[in-house]
């Protein structure tokens, strides 16, 4: 079997490999200062709730919060748990929660789930092919009043950017608080917490370039959440239990180092992706591309081929290449992507498409192989049907 070091890796909006020099920082606090942060008793426990402390600061940087708004999570599917069934159990009587059908499962199931045990019902926005959320139906339904809007910073398949102020604007107007999942988002785009109108915002470590296992959820002053978690009253009793250190100097450090590099590795990023699509669209004929093409993420290039079923592109490449049918929440499942079916786009666009996510650790060279791979399958697959 391949190893894995010898595949191309082209599925960052999956997870992306952790930065050596965050790595060499989450190394030193697992095993030089690797003290409980709650310790504070000695030394050891001061030196883990510095370390804490710089991470909150850090992590504030990147998206204009305050430290004090930041809770830590083992990544954004807590995050958005939290968030989202914190806030509902606070209520008296059912929740109505307005969501974009395009959103990652992580809001989708938990809201299903409140809505099954009629804890909340659930109002849908509209979206259009390239995912774009209507801005008309959503002040619309915004108007008729709501417990919570839950809408992403970006999508994690099409790679399409939202207009979060825009949204947070309306939201703010109408008085709903506004969770806004930025898994995909932070570190890539600028976000403004403070000053776009959202409640919550949820991040994962490790879709920008921090370990896997930590996150954070960023709740705006003012507001309170039923915690999920019970025990000694962390984190302002939000989410009890003991930090994990490294991971959250790890998400630190990264927060630090993405807005330090974000806008320069993007606008490479973005380079290596249109490389890669005008390779691909002048040589495979009928290659659609889907989302906003005028508002995605650099990394993401999500393409179809109507006439080859992404299952058969996959078992082709996948020794060779690193990318994926869609988002890796559904892992195991096979089903059509929600997110495709709710653009509304034939059977045969979502059968044949994929998605690739480039990174900053991509090279020109990588690009260039990863096109001469994917059209050789293509060829391949052509002959024998």
């Amino acid at each position: 079997m391949t190893k894995p070091k010898n595949i191309i890796y082209l599925d960052y909006h999956s997870t992306t490999p952790v930065d050596p020099r965050v790595a060499e920082k989450v190394m030193y606090y697992m095993t030089t200062t690797f003290g409980n942060a709650n310790s504070v008793d000695h030394g050891y426990g001061d030196e883990a709730a510095k370390a804490v402390k710089q991470a909150r600061q850090q992590i504030a940087e990147l998206i204009n919060a305050s430290p004090k708004e930041i809770i830590f999570t083992s990544g954004a599917t807590e995050s958005i748990n939290l968030a989202i069934q914190g806030h509902i159990a606070q209520q008296n009587s059912p929740a109505k929660i307005i969501i974009s059908p395009v959103e990652h499962k992580a809001i989708l199931d938990t809201c299903k789930a409140l809505a099954t045990k009629r804890l909340a019902e659930i109002i849908w926005l509209k979206v259009n092919q390239q995912a774009q959320i209507d801005l008309e139906h959503l002040e619309k339904v915004c108007a008729d009043g709501a417990t919570l809007l839950c809408v992403m910073a970006a999508n994690n398949e099409v790679g399409t950017i939202y207009p979060v102020e825009k949204i947070g604007a309306i939201a703010s107007f109408y008085n709903i608080p506004f969770l806004c999942d930025a898994s995909q988002a932070a570190g890539k785009i600028p976000l403004n917490f403070q000053d776009w109108g959202i409640t919550y915002l949820a991040i994962s470590g490790h879709k920008l370039y921090a370990p896997k296992g930590v996150g954070a959820l960023v709740v705006r002053n003012g507001y309170s959440l039923q915690p999920m978690i019970y025990s000694g009253g962390h984190q302002q009793g939000l989410r009890s239990g003991t930090l994990n250190v490294p991971g959250i100097v790890g998400l630190g450090e990264a927060c630090k180092l993405r807005q330090l590099e974000m806008s320069a590795d993007e606008k490479a990023i973005a380079i290596l992706r249109d490389t890669l699509q005008n390779l691909l669209k002048s040589t495979i004929p009928g290659l659609v591309v889907n989302g906003d093409l005028n508002n995605r993420l650099s990394g993401n290039l999500h393409i179809s081929m109507p006439d080859i079923p992404n299952s058969a592109m996959i078992a082709r490449v996948r020794h060779q290449l690193a990318i994926s049918t869609g988002a890796a929440c559904s892992s195991g499942v096979v089903a059509p992507s929600h997110v495709l079916q709710a653009m509304n786009l034939s059977e045969k666009i979502i059968e044949g498409a994929l998605r690739i996510g480039i990174g900053k650790f991509i090279t020109q060279e990588e690009i260039e192989k990863a096109s001469s791979l994917i059209i050789s399958a293509v060829n391949e697959i052509h002959q024998l049907l």
